[in-house]
């Protein structure tokens, strides 16, 4: 069996790598010709774990292969999985140009019968678009053939995208007819092996499906965070009432973890994707609206504690930041609470020196030279009138206080991910100030 994947950013570069990992052979294009020549020789883009072993061993094995050019490498697929990026546009809808462009790609070469897949988060009916856009090109060309078209959205958590392709919790297709359905069970039968779900739909629902699971999540991370700045208020502690209500099977212990707010790929240009499409219908999304003003207003919490710790005045003050990217075991920075934070420090006047394991570079074409970049965790803290924790990369969770007195020129710790255990830092000669925390 023979696939191709257009596009090789995170989505799907993956894809490629774990399908090829069963047996069948990929071809994955992209227009960024130096880009496919590093994957040829196994040097991949992004940072994720396992995901450069995959991709060299299926190079070696022949059955993953990278090209520019769709026209040279669609003969004999079985199945076009278009996985190119959506990034929003100015009022907040998903950009779907880049999608197609790549359909339009498609029908102007495309010879036999395929299935045409929409990897991509996309907006309800652009599967539909596609078919049309496909269909358009193969009239000027004066060339009858069958073709189907698909939804099957992409699921992957950023640090774990590998393991959630080989070991998916579900699969959600949306197919328009049997012979789609056929041949898109043959490529995921692999998967199925050990009990895992496919869940067969029609296309608009599985379109909504993407933005409907990544608003729910966006939902539970914002709402934790209202009800943490809440028991700031009363007196309450945002980790007792964690476990209390994650205790309750109906609600669960996911995703219920108060912090410096969300960020990454997904969950901002979903939210923002989502509130659009309602309101292109004349629909008003009130409960996604409020996840989005949350989250907003959450980014900031951390900068108005330490603006209160330090009366309003940080002007000359040095900050330790441990942690950039939105999230452990990945170098995004894309919406990444610490850029809001930084850029809140800055202008207020304060020098900031920071380290992530992972995402310095990444951070560094972010952020320019406006910070100073730190050789390992205690190298950030050297001379800082407080280190602030935003991501909670693992070697950050057991920190050495000892070595931090005296490094420090004040001893306070601002926890953004509510990792360190407040009575520990204060026995330590620290000031301790969590989210949503007593004391």
């Amino acid at each position: 069996m023979k696939i191709l994947i257009i596009g090789t950013g995170y989505v799907g570069l993956v894809t490629g790598a774990c399908i090829s990992e069963t047996g069948v052979e990929v071809s994955c294009i992209d227009i960024d010709a130096q880009k496919i020549e590093n994957l040829k020789k196994g040097i991949i883009p992004i940072y994720e774990p396992g995901l450069e072993d995959i991709v060299r061993r299926n190079i070696e094995k022949q059955r993953l292969h990278f090209s520019t050019s769709i026209a040279q490498s669609l003969d004999g697929c079985e199945a076009v999985f278009i996985a190119v990026g959506t990034p929003p546009d100015e009022d907040g809808s998903a950009d779907i140009s880049h999608v197609l462009n790549a359909a339009r790609e498609i029908g102007s070469c495309m010879k036999e019968t395929m299935v045409i897949v929409t990897k991509s988060t996309v907006p309800i009916g652009t599967s539909q678009k596609i078919k049309e856009t496909v269909q358009a090109e193969l009239d000027k060309r004066k060339v009858s053939l069958t073709f189907d078209v698909a939804s099957n959205p992409e699921f992957l958590k950023e640090g774990n995208a590998v393991e959630d392709f080989l070991k998916p919790a579900r699969i959600i297709i949306g197919v328009e007819n049997e012979r789609a359905k056929s041949t898109l069970s043959k490529i995921y039968r692999p998967f199925q092996l050990n009990g895992y779900r496919t869940i067969f739909m029609d296309i608009p629902s599985a379109e909504l499906t993407k933005y409907a699971a990544n608003c729910m999540l966006a939902t539970k991370i914002s709402f934790m965070n209202e009800i943490a700045n809440l028991c700031e208020r009363v007196g309450a502690d945002i980790n007792m009432v964690r476990q209390g209500i994650g205790s309750d099977p109906r609600i669960g212990s996911k995703f219920i973890y108060a912090g410096a707010g969300y960020g990454g790929s997904c969950f901002p240009k979903d939210v923002k994707a989502l509130i659009k499409t309602a309101q292109d219908i004349g629909f008003s999304m009130d409960v996604v609206k409020a996840v989005e003003s949350v989250n907003n207003r959450q980014k900031e919490v951390l900068f108005h504690k330490i603006m209160h710790h330090f009366e309003n005045n940080i002007r000359g003050l040095r900050f330790c930041i441990w942690g950039l990217s939105f999230k452990p075991n990945t170098d995004d920075m894309r919406e990444a609470p610490s850029e809001v934070i930084i850029h809140k420090l800055l202008e207020a006047g304060a020098r900031v020196k920071a380290y992530d394991p992972v995402a310095m570079k990444a951070a560094q074409a972010v952020l320019g030279e406006t910070i100073e970049y730190a050789t390992d965790s205690y190298d950030a803290a050297l001379d800082a009138d407080a280190l602030v924790l935003i991501t909670e990369w693992n070697e950050f969770r057991v920190p050495n206080f000892r070595i931090l007195e005296k490094l420090m020129k004040q001893k306070v710790i601002f926890d953004g991910r509510n990792i360190y255990d407040p009575s520990e830092v204060k026995e330590n000669g620290f000031v301790y100030y969590g989210i949503g925390r007593k004391g």
